[in-house]
């Protein structure tokens, strides 16, 4: 299945769009950021693990404090974080949402020239971004991960925005935290590293083994009064003789699922976590070995 298929027709939030027709004017708080609406329409979002317009702009020798930004230049920016922060806002997370009625954010109070954006817009945007991001590089693991850059081919070449990533990459920063260092946006660093993985410059880690957990009455109460973690085994059946090992039945269908997972936490940006979006129908465990000969083959038959 394509990820095209899969992402089409698509929700990302039904709650804010549920809020869009009501024309609803508040926060709407999520695990991994908010998202500010008056009268239905996105003015702003936030995310810890996106820097903000103002980090942008002082990364690209401007200075948004001392007023000397167009109008059109910093709507332009503003428009470019409140995309970069909405899309890892509406990252699932483990907690509902929650909307916070009547919480405007000071940036539409102050700056009212700034052009809202309709929830389906955001939602689109919002789809076509983990679209490409699995287009380039199927392995969300690298998203959270530290990023460990790997030696170059003979002859491969990196761009200017990849070799300044590669330079910061020190083992043990994640995408986002290169994001900050770096005054860029949090999803197009993450663009970039998934370019680099699927080149072979960067590390892919494997996808973090999925935990058992016990039945879940046992996990909240204990032991079942009575039963046999509570008393022993007991004492053996007399009954016929011994057939053997027990049959083990069906095959195990494995550990249930855990939910959604964190790509990061909502207070400090950048902790190891897998990515929300894991695409389906692809091997978890990638042999970048592999790929890479199988690239330099292609390339010496060019």
């Amino acid at each position: 299945m394509s990820t095209r298929t899969r992402t089409a027709g698509a929700i990302v939030s039904p709650m804010l769009l549920r809020l869009a027709r009501d024309h609803a004017t508040g926060a709407l708080v999520r695990d991994h950021g908010t998202l500010y609406l008056v009268d239905g329409r996105v003015v702003h979002a936030e995310s810890p693990v996106a820097p903000g317009p103002d980090v942008l702009l002082t990364a690209g020798g401007r200075q948004p404090r001392h007023g000397r930004i167009a109008a059109g230049e910093l709507e332009i920016c503003h428009l470019g974080a409140l995309f970069d922060a909405a899309f890892f806002a509406l990252a699932p997370g483990r907690s509902p949402a929650r909307f916070q009625y009547g919480t405007v954010h000071g940036t539409h109070a102050v700056r009212a020239a700034v052009r809202p954006v309709s929830a389906a817009e955001v939602e689109r945007e919002t789809l076509r971004r983990r679209e490409l991001l699995d287009n380039v590089w199927p392995y969300p693991a690298v998203d959270a991960a530290p990023v460990v850059p790997r030696p170059a081919a003979p002859g491969q070449t990196v761009t200017a925005r990849q070799r300044a990533l590669l330079a910061h990459a020190d083992g043990s920063r994640t995408p986002a935290q290169l994001a900050w260092a770096l005054g860029r946006p949090a999803f197009h660093t993450l663009l970039e590293i998934r370019r680099l993985a699927a080149a072979g410059l960067v590390t892919t880690p494997p996808e973090p083994a999925p935990r058992y957990a016990p039945p879940l009455d046992q996990a909240v109460h204990g032991p079942r009064p009575g039963g046999p973690a509570a008393h022993g085994p007991g004492p053996r059946d007399p009954g016929p003789r011994d057939p053997g090992p027990r049959d083990p039945g069906p095959r195990d269908p494995g550990p249930r699922d855990p939910g959604p997972r964190d790509p990061f936490t909502p207070v400090a940006y950048g902790t190891t976590a897998a990515a929300p979006y894991e695409p389906v129908g692809f091997a978890p465990d990638p042999d970048i070995a592999l790929l890479r000969r199988l690239r330099d083959a292609l390339e010496a038959h060019l």
